[in-house]
């Protein structure tokens, strides 16, 4: 059964009233890859009674009154992404589809949805108890680079008026706050649930921790905001994690030190509750919703990721610890999903943010927590990394034996460098002979040492490794597969020049790329802090940052210099560098010489570029 999306709904259950309203930038979809089901699902679990107001009209109150007004308060989240994010491309432009709405239409929440609900909430209740979560609240808990805004914006605490924000995976800190809701304390006290923030007056700022640099401090100086981002990435850590405190004017935000992961008992029993594991069925009239279609065969096992990309958010909201489902918990999930009536026989993934970590990079984390400033692959492996796949052989191998099961795809990313450590290679053979529908995804980004040490990525000489082996361990599978490798354009510290390398790598390799991904300055990023300071945060050394249009138009293009109209740009990039020699018909070349404007009859005159031929009387080189 779904929850309550409507008052007929609430008293159909004899409810007099809710505890809480789940408010969602969403539509309703009850399935565990969608955070909104999960948070109202365990509190469902817990006793409260929940109802989910998913994409409500914000131009009114109205819609924010559908409840009545809720025993306990508010729970808001503008959804699995954020809601800028869904809204633009990284060039800023309006995005005609929303994979999380109805007919995967876009306009059915508001820029900023977490703000712009909170304060219709406020507009309606006053001073009810409202508790803000999700990535766009978790990624913006405090002062931070805004590329829509092209500006700081202060901690979306203050800016929302909620009363408090919980960041990460927060089913336990939300659990741990609707109990203390419900037992009569007031939102004000609640103020040391760990992986959760609230603001106070100065006066009030705890003694211990870490302090920010201050928002008036980061507005107006670059230095001072990427002192901040690397304080509060280094403190992203359960076990030695500090309370972190900001100053903005006459108050202080307050991050209390991470909630600890939840453990395998924890999850096991978070995805064995009752989802519906589709979207409400009040859209059938108006459109499936698109963003279900990937996840419903899909299987979650694990949460975190140590490979902690410079340019992924997961590391500052999941965190970098691996915590792992049970076998057990995965076998009875898969057979679920085997009676399910569209069910075909195939498991589209079983994943998470890095498909193929089952263990923590490390045994010394358990008691220290992961290493302050440092990466567990990149540059390169750590020394102390284990790497072992064993684990997960052994749940694949057990999935793929269930009956009803014909096919099982592994589709999330999947760290080939992690792979080439592992010294028993069985996983790499298991994978190229069951997992892979033909192509497998991978993500080698660049190839120039500089850029790749900016994103926090091996070099490249790892993916040329990984690609050799799995080429030859496909042929003695007798199948034939490809490589499809994520590339990013304009990353702080690529230049036209390293675009060029990138361009003269795939074309010997003959790889042709059919998307290209620019560069996104996304909240709570590393790599965000150094498109906007032109910093890095680690070394407070410069780091080059390709800002205007023109410019990341061209980097884009030429990692797809072959196609015809990218010509114009990859002409007009090769001549900024002065890589004359890659415009022309030879083998080497990226690109063909435009052909010159006709103006009627002219003398012969000579190719001053070193060829031999010649301009005259409307002749074509």
């Amino acid at each position: 059964m779904f929850l309550p999306i409507s008052m007929e709904d609430v008293q159909s259950r004899g409810w007099d009233a809710v505890d809480f309203v789940y408010v969602n930038g969403d539509a309703y979809v009850d399935h565990p890859s969608f955070g909104a089901a999960i948070i109202t699902r365990v509190l469902e679990a817990e006793g409260f009674r929940v109802a989910f107001l998913a994409q409500p009209d914000w131009h009114s109150v109205n819609d924010f009154k559908r409840f009545g007004r809720p025993r306990l308060g508010f729970l808001v989240s503008s959804g699995n992404i954020d809601s800028m994010v869904a809204h633009y491309t990284a060039a800023k432009k309006h995005r005609s589809d929303d994979a999380y709405t109805p007919g995967g239409k876009s306009g059915a929440r508001p820029d900023r949805a977490v703000i712009v609900y909170c304060n219709r909430i406020r507009e309606a209740y006053g001073d009810i108890p409202i508790i803000i979560g999700g990535l766009e609240a978790s990624l913006r808990r405090f002062a931070h680079y805004d590329y829509w805004d092209d500006k700081i914006r202060r901690s979306i605490l203050f800016d929302s008026q909620a009363d408090l924000l919980t960041y990460g995976m927060g089913e336990n800190a939300t659990v741990q706050i609707a109990r203390r809701l419900a037992s009569g304390e007031p939102v004000s006290s609640i103020r040391d649930v760990r992986g959760s923030c609230y603001a106070c007056d100065v006066t009030e700022t705890p003694l211990e921790g870490a302090e920010c640099p201050s928002f008036e401090n980061v507005c107006a100086s670059k230095k001072e905001y990427a002192v901040s981002c690397r304080i509060q990435q280094d403190e992203q850590d359960a076990v030695r994690g500090k309370l972190i405190k900001q100053r903005h004017g006459k108050k202080m935000l307050v991050q209390n030190p991470p909630m600890p992961p939840l453990t395998t008992e924890e999850l096991d029993r978070v995805y064995a509750l009752p989802y519906m594991r589709t979207y409400h069925p009040s859209y059938d009239r108006i459109g499936k919703v698109p963003a279900i279609e990937e996840v419903r065969f899909s299987i979650t096992h694990n949460r975190g990721c140590f490979g902690a990309c410079n340019f992924c958010s997961i590391a500052f909201h999941q965190g970098r610890f691996i915590s792992c489902r049970s076998k057990e918990s995965i076998l009875a999930e898969v057979k679920l999903l085997t009676e399910l009536p569209d069910f075909k026989g195939y498991i589209n993934d079983i994943g998470g943010p890095t498909a193929n970590f089952r263990r923590t990079s490390c045994d010394k984390q358990l008691k220290a927590g992961l290493c302050k400033g440092k990466k567990c692959l990149a540059p390169k492996a750590c020394p102390a990394l284990i790497a072992d796949h064993s684990a997960y052989v052994d749940l694949l191998r057990a999935v793929r034996s269930l009956p009803k099961v014909k096919k099982v795809f592994i589709r999330s990313g999947i760290r080939y460098d992690y792979m080439l450590k592992d010294k028993d290679d069985t996983f790499f053979r298991e994978l190229v002979k069951y997992h892979v529908s033909g192509q497998l995804k991978v993500a080698p980004e660049h190839c120039s040492a500089m850029v790749l040490d900016k994103m926090g990525k091996p070099h490249i000489e790892a993916y040329i490794e990984f690609s050799k082996k799995y080429f030859e361990l496909s042929g003695q599978a007798n199948k034939e597969q490809y490589l499809v490798p994520y590339l990013m354009s304009s990353h702080p510290g690529s230049t036209l020049n390293d675009a060029v390398e990138l361009a003269l790598f795939l074309k010997k390799r003959h790889i042709r790329p059919e998307q290209v991904q620019d560069f996104y300055p996304t909240p709570g990023t590393i790599s965000t802090c150094m498109f906007y300071t032109g910093l890095d945060p680690y070394t407070m050394q410069p780091v080059y940052v390709a800002k205007s249009p023109e410019e990341k138009a061209m980097q884009r293009a030429l990692l797809q210099y072959y196609r015809p109209q990218n010509a114009p740009l990859v002409e007009k990039a090769l001549k900024s560098c002065g890589r004359f020699d890659l415009i022309g018909t030879e083998e080497k070349c990226l690109v063909r010489p435009s052909k010159p404007a006709f103006k009627g009859p002219q003398k012969p005159r000579s190719n001053n570029r070193g060829g031999k031929g010649t301009y005259g009387k409307g002749k074509k080189r």
